[in-house]
């Protein structure tokens, strides 16, 4: 049986990782990446030359059995572009298909967007719920937002939908502080912190550049029900 390493990957500081990382990538034979240019730089960073299996996310299942045959042979190491795979990235079935087989799964863990943002921002986030990438209808980002108003949001947005979703979420979260995170680790990394209103008129005129994290403080608690 082989191991596949599930390996974290710099968010956009290639300091960032781990010396663990950087011994298990220069080692592996094989690395399945998300995107292989992508992964490609930070492999010569590092002096390391394995093989590479692609992995889009639209075609991660046809991938699996090419994944699965590798670590017949070995030890095969899972990235994505930043931060962890798995998580609103590629690589979840392939982690499901290799436990399913038998294969030993370990984490190398590291750097985090959703992590790091929740560190950084000073709220109140003891507690939090990620919600990845919100779904575009509006309906059902806002039914997504209402789902626990005592648990902080931690959520990704891309730069041109900011200032909508921002819009739409005020109508929900409020006036619980929010705070927007952007290129976190980056030579240009930047903080916003309001109200998802305020933030929203802010990016409405002066639209951002780069993804960005988005941390919504948690809400006063809810007085219990008896009966």
């Amino acid at each position: 049986m082989g191991v596949l390493q599930v390996v974290a990957t710099p968010i956009g500081n290639l300091g960032d990782l781990s010396p663990r990382a950087a011994e298990i990538l220069g080692r592996v034979p094989v690395v399945v990446a998300e995107d292989t240019r992508h992964t490609g730089i930070l492999l010569r960073s590092i002096g390391a030359r394995p093989r590479l299996i692609s992995l889009p996310g639209d075609r991660e299942r046809e991938r699996v059995a090419q994944v699965l045959e590798a670590l017949d042979h070995g030890e095969v190491a899972l990235v994505s572009d930043a931060g962890m795979p798995a998580v609103s990235d590629p690589g979840r079935e392939v982690v499901a298909a290799a436990r399913k087989a038998g294969h030993t799964v370990l984490a190398v863990p590291g750097p985090s967007a959703v992590v790091a943002a929740v560190a950084a921002s000073g709220l109140r986030a003891d507690r939090f719920t990620f919600l990845g990438f919100l779904p575009r209808t509006r309906a059902r980002m806002l039914r997504l937002l209402a789902v626990s108003p005592e648990l902080a949001l931690v959520f990704y947005e891309s730069p041109h939908r900011l200032a909508a979703t921002l819009r739409a979420a005020a109508e929900v979260v409020g006036e619980r502080p929010v705070a927007v995170a952007r290129e976190i680790s980056k030579l240009h990394e930047s903080w916003y912190l309001g109200t998802a209103a305020e933030l929203a008129a802010h990016f409405e005129s002066s639209p951002p550049k780069g993804e960005c994290t988005v941390v919504v403080e948690a809400g006063p608690k809810q007085a219990r029900r008896v009966g």
